[in-house]
């Protein structure tokens, strides 16, 4: 039983520590931390971590690999496509296109350097870090930012949906009704995709997870989904930048899951050589995984604009560093060819907590900067003591 346990703990360290972190913020901001306001901010100002961390995942599962340009990225990509739509005034499906076709330009330059060049990828995307942002910040002309940007790109990447089923107001507070449906409908997708998964394991012969373990998960992650309904529920509606995160998580858990390509990446990771030689071509997956990471780039750069409805020059300060944080917080290796969508979340969510609540406690910006760091270490630490007890046992 003991051991059972100290399992448990084990795969769940960092969902446990999130939860350890939630509550104390909550405590110490007396229930603040769990306002339904704090919730939209929480994916707010969040969600370009979990689409950028995203792409990083597919670059760190390659060997540890990581973007460095994707933060100037976003502020060049966003200068362009506010020039196309506010200078020149083009229609919002035209800057976005234009924004999409500059992140396959640049994905397709940086992974080809990377892949069939083989410059280091950390060299490849230090020269993106440096390069980017001063073509971005040359660009505004002197100006520190374009603004405002068409109100619909904004109410695309940030506003909320509309309730479509007429909630009720009760006690001065207008229901959502909207966000309540599609909590439920979520609800019920993800407790038939677990126990169908259960099933499929069991008559291929698999090792499944016990009946009693699935109906425990099922009411653990339903609680969070309709927590996060309600919650959204009373705070206007569900906010559109979860939507293209839902999407995005929901698209790679997949490829990372039940795809061929998506096992490439964690066979390359885990021994590149060997891969090569089973007939795989690395070169043509470590080019992919770049030209991925730009167009999610691209995605988060939409999320980022739209929030601040202008295109500036500090865009995207840091985006790198939060994008790794995530994934290495999150349980990726930092040595690559290990490392979930799920555990990405964890991760992003984890530090959004940690920002959203030191904010709430007044703390200043350069002691969140210290307590992400530690995290950070302390994660990495965690992983590195972790793999000697699993190599010693």
């Amino acid at each position: 039983m003991k051991d059972k346990i100290l399992k448990i703990v084990k795969e769940n360290t960092m969902l446990i520590v999130l939860v350890l972190v939630v509550l104390f913020f909550n405590t110490t901001t007396h229930g603040t931390m769990l306002m339904p306001s704090q919730f939209n901010a929480l994916i707010t100002q969040n969600a370009y971590v979990y689409v950028l961390a995203t792409g990083m995942l597919m670059c760190m599962l390659t060997g540890g690999n990581i973007d460095l340009s994707c933060g100037s990225f976003v502020c060049l990509v966003g200068v362009i496509g506010a020039k196309v739509m506010v200078n020149m005034g083009a229609p919002t499906i035209v800057g976005i296109l234009v924004m999409l076709l500059v992140g396959v330009i640049y994905g397709a330059i940086l992974g080809y350097v990377i892949a069939y060049i083989n410059i280091p990828p950390w060299i490849a995307t230090l020269a993106g870090f440096l390069a980017l942002r001063g073509w971005g910040v040359a660009l505004l002309n002197g100006n520190s930012n374009i603004s405002p940007l068409p109100p619909a790109f904004c109410s695309l990447f940030s506003g909320k949906m509309n309730d479509l089923f007429g909630g009720p107001r009760i006690g001065g507070v207008q229901y959502n009704m909207t966000s309540i449906v599609i909590a439920l409908i979520a609800s019920v997708i993800v407790v038939f995709l677990l126990f169908r998964e259960r099933a499929t394991k069991i008559k291929k012969g698999y090792v499944a997870d016990s009946f009693v373990k699935v109906v425990v998960k099922s009411v653990l992650i339903c609680f969070v989904i309709m927590l996060f309904g309600y919650k959204f529920a009373l705070a206007g509606g569900v906010p559109y930048s979860l939507i293209w995160v839902a999407v995005i998580v929901i698209i790679y858990s997949f490829i990372t899951s039940k795809t061929d390509i998506g096992r490439y990446f964690y066979t390359i990771g885990g021994n590149k050589e060997a891969t090569r030689l089973s007939g795989i071509d690395t070169k043509r997956i470590m080019f992919i995984a770049y030209l991925n990471m730009a167009v999610l780039t691209v995605v988060s750069a939409f999320l980022t604009m739209a929030r601040f409805q202008a295109a500036n020059s500090t865009a995207g300060t840091n985006y790198e560093m939060d994008a790794i944080s995530a994934c290495v917080v999150g349980g990726v290796s930092a040595y690559g060819g290990s490392g979930s969508v799920f555990g990405m979340i964890i991760g992003a969510t984890l530090i959004g907590v940690i920002n959203l609540g030191m904010s709430l406690m007044g703390i200043d910006a350069n002691w969140q900067k210290v307590v992400k760091g530690v995290v950070l270490l302390g994660a990495v630490v965690f992983e590195i003591l972790n793999n000697k007890k699993t190599a010693t046992k």
